[in-house]
């Protein structure tokens, strides 16, 4: 580990001489991108120095206890193995920042919400969930903007596409990519038993304009007019949107907005964020599995959360970790969860950290 940190030393320290020499500075690209090279290895870098502070702190009080003795020696002694300690914490914090980062952790996400087994009852549950994120988003100050919504006539979600912006906003929901599954009574059900259900949720993140290129002739656009479960938002012109992506079979639809225009745009943002997991999963086999196993089929077996009604209790399997405040959770409030799942992540990738 410490060869490594020497080298990201000594690079930041080249970094520096670089953003002061006139060739860097007359040219904004180049200046933009080694600062931002730099920026990310500051933190690392400040550690490592503390790093070896506290280790040279520790070997001056260990020598120079050697030449006292009584009281000076216990008190170099006990410095000694506070700096030790010191050392000891600050190297598990150099490990975790040298951990490989998501590349993606920064960006915008697309949220897709699905029924899976459980007829009506999973589409009233793709309702819930769909105003647990969307509270939980509006908490983060990110933009929620539904891309597609398909409802049933009993106001439950079958389908729904969300782009939600803001930086960070995938490395917050990313874990919640799975089968969740609920066990209450339905409001459907007339003899107050409890049935079991479950919805689908993907987490994609946001592509930018040069991850994925959709060339005009790869693609088909038809317009259509938007359809619902009825009433007066019912749009009656065809402003709808659904475009087919040839090469890969992927379809997008958009009909939340009146305009045309803009639901082309939106549908082409998604095509594009789905592009950019088609093809990221494609060239990491390991990741493509990872993404099956984890969004699966909507079956009852494959479920990554159980939200327990008459329990009021919500269960992550990944990480056996339960929640008692049912109401707050699905108002929005998860951070617990996904503070936990992100340390559980953190943890397993210590493990394997050489």
């Amino acid at each position: 580990m410490d060869d490594k940190l020497l080298a990201i030393e000594k690079r930041y320290e080249e970094l520096g001489e670089l953003l002061v020499k006139a060739e860097t500075v007359s040219d904004p690209t180049l200046f933009k991108k080694l600062s931002k090279e730099r920026a990310e290895s500051e933190e690392i870098v400040f550690t490592y120095r503390d790093l070896k502070k506290a280790r040279e702190e520790g070997d001056a009080a260990l020598a120079e206890a050697e030449c006292e003795t009584g009281e000076m020696r216990e008190l170099l002694l006990a410095e000694s193995e506070t700096c030790k300690e010191r050392a000891a914490a600050l190297e598990q914090e150099l490990k975790i920042l040298l951990l490989p980062k998501d590349k993606n952790d920064e960006r915008g996400c697309t949220l897709e919400i699905r029924a899976g087994a459980g007829g009506e009852e999973a589409a009233l549950f793709g309702r819930v969930l769909f105003r647990m994120y969307e509270n939980y988003c509006l908490s983060k100050r990110f933009r929620w903007e539904i891309v597609d919504l398909n409802e049933t006539e009993l106001g439950g979600i079958k389908e729904a596409v969300v782009n939600v912006s803001g930086k960070g906003a995938y490395a917050r929901l990313k874990y919640e990519s799975g089968v969740h599954r609920v066990q209450r009574v339905p409001e459907t059900e007339s003899q107050g038993r409890i049935h079991t259900s479950t919805a689908t949720v993907a987490v994609l993140p946001e592509a930018e304009e040069f991850d994925a290129e959709v060339k005009d002739e790869d693609i088909r656009i038809d317009v259509f007019r938007s359809s619902g479960a009825g009433g007066q938002k019912v749009n009656k012109t065809e402003t709808a949107i659904r475009i087919t992506h040839f090469p890969t079979g992927i379809v997008v639809s958009c009909q939340d907005e009146r305009s045309q225009l803009k639901n082309k745009d939106k549908a082409m943002r998604v095509l594009k964020t789905r592009l950019y997991d088609y093809y990221r999963a494609r060239a990491v086999g390991a990741e493509a599995a990872n993404r099956k196993s984890l969004v699966g089929t909507g079956d009852r077996s494959e479920r990554i959360r159980t939200y327990n009604y008459p329990q009021s209790r919500i269960t992550d399997h990944r990480i056996g970790l339960s929640v008692f405040s049912m109401e707050a959770f699905l108002g929005g409030e998860i951070d617990e969860m996904i503070d936990a799942l992100a340390r559980a992540d953190r943890e397993a990738q210590l493990t394997n950290f050489t």
